[in-house]
């Protein structure tokens, strides 16, 4: 193979280069937000409440995107649950976590699908595309469940594979309901960590742990026979 502009090889340095900028830019991003903490979350909270009748409207909007810079989502969550209460404070964090996942899923999908997919080969795309068609939807619930990931950089993952806007969005609400009441829900009731709101949630909370782990162990374990079975079959 020559390096010559237009060869493969040229090609193929071109797409791991885009992703390896892209990648790079979400690692500084993430430890700029939610490392060094350069965003005063607490500021945010009091603009939005400043903003009186449309408060829970400003603070789903102003959570989606720092909730795709890295601002960590529990944080977010109690904030919410500060502002509106458990009740429309849990809907308020479910708008935000969507609205996350979808500007995360549209960066992820225009910066890295098409590197991606060229990295992946036709074959392998077409193949990943079929997967996407059949649990798509499905994937992006389990990863929610799934402690220890965040839900942002999964979505941009997701995004630059290809997973649909609307699989994105009904997965983050689907998958995201039992932790946006749990943070929400803590957030809430912080002034009193021992009432039955917040055994409550913490209850909701080690459930939805185990069910993650479960998940995870599951998926990892059919992945594991999915690729013994096609080595076989080779």
């Amino acid at each position: 193979m020559t390096s010559s502009d237009g060869s493969p090889a040229t090609a193929r340095w071109r797409h791991v280069v885009r992703l390896a900028v892209f990648a790079a830019f979400l690692a500084g991003l993430f430890y700029l937000v939610a490392v060094t903490r350069i965003i005063d979350v607490e500021e945010v909270r009091r603009t939005v409440a400043a903003t009186g009748p449309i408060a829970p409207l400003a603070y789903v909007v102003v959570s989606a995107v720092l909730g795709a810079v890295f601002v960590p989502g529990p944080i977010l969550a109690a904030g919410s649950g500060v502002l509106f209460g458990p009740v429309l404070g849990t809907f308020v964090t479910l708008g935000a976590t969507v609205g996350t996942a979808t500007i995360a899923g549209l960066a992820g999908r225009r910066a890295g699908r098409d590197s991606a997919r060229a990295l992946l080969g036709t074959e392998r795309a077409e193949r990943l595309d079929a997967l996407i068609d059949r649990g798509g939807l499905w994937a992006v619930v389990g990863q929610r469940f799934v402690p220890g990931i965040s839900d942002a950089l999964a979505s941009y993952a997701f995004g630059a594979f290809g997973v649909p806007l609307w699989q994105m969005a009904a997965g983050a609400f689907i998958g995201s309901a039992p932790r946006a009441f749990v943070y929400t829900a803590l957030g809430a009731s912080i002034g009193d960590l021992s009432s039955p709101l917040a055994y409550t949630a913490i209850a909701v909370w080690c459930v939805t742990a185990i069910v993650g782990a479960f998940a995870a162990r599951h998926g990892y374990r059919r992945w594991r026979g999915h690729g013994s079975r096609r080595e076989g079959s080779l």
